[in-house]
This record gives structure tokens, sequence and C-alpha cells, in this order.
């Protein structure tokens, strides 16, 4: 078990990410056990059935991921990926009405201009 207080943290996060690759890091604050940090890899959780998918999902739904990076990790296609969030109804494609109006002006010229 490795300990690291939260002004390490602070000034060197890359530091405890190095030691929890190996290892259980407790994160000390003042003289008292705040937080855990567990290396993702060195305890095997990726492998273990559907936490790639589940762990893509979140990060994707929290937009820490785009479409194609969260499939990656998620070990799926992009569209076996986007039929996978849509089954748990989280929004493929966010667009405010701004956005899907200009969306809605480039498809009505394009469909004009093609017939």
């Amino acid at each position: 078990m490795e300990i690291v207080n939260v002004s390490g943290l602070k000034y060197n996060p890359r530091e405890a990410l190095r030691k929890a690759h190996g290892d259980v890091v407790v994160v000390m604050h003042r003289d008292r056990p705040d937080a855990l940090m567990v290396g993702i890899e060195a305890v095997g959780a990726l492998s273990f059935a559907g936490v790639r998918p589940a762990l893509a999902t979140a990060l994707f739904r929290d937009g820490a991921l785009s479409l194609p990076r969260a499939a990656a990790l998620a070990g799926m296609g992009v569209s076996a990926f986007a039929s996978h969030l849509s089954r748990l109804g989280i929004a493929v494609v966010q667009l405010d009405a701004v956005e899907a109006g200009g969306d809605m002006d480039t498809l009505d010229a394009w469909l004009a201009a093609s017939s």
C-alpha cells in the first residue's frame, strides 16, 4: 500500500497515478484517510464482463469521451455502441435548438440541390 497526502495530489498528481498502477494508494487529508486510488489495469477490472461497456457508457454520457473513443473502449463498433446507448435512453447526438435549426437548413439546401 502506498500513501500520498492531498497536497501531493495537488502538486504532483502524476506520481500518485504512477503509484496506483502498482498498488492501492491511500490519500491522506491531514492525518485521516480520505480516499483510495486503484489502478484499473492493476486489478484487472477491465477484463471483467460488462466493465468496458459500462465504463465507456458512463464516460460518454458525462462528456468525457467522444462517441468513437467510447466505442473503442467498449470494444464495439461505433454503430453498435450508438445502438447500445439508444437502448439505454442516452442521446448519441446532443444539439440545442440553434444547432438543430442549422442542420435542418443544411438538409433543406442539400435536398433542394439534389432534386
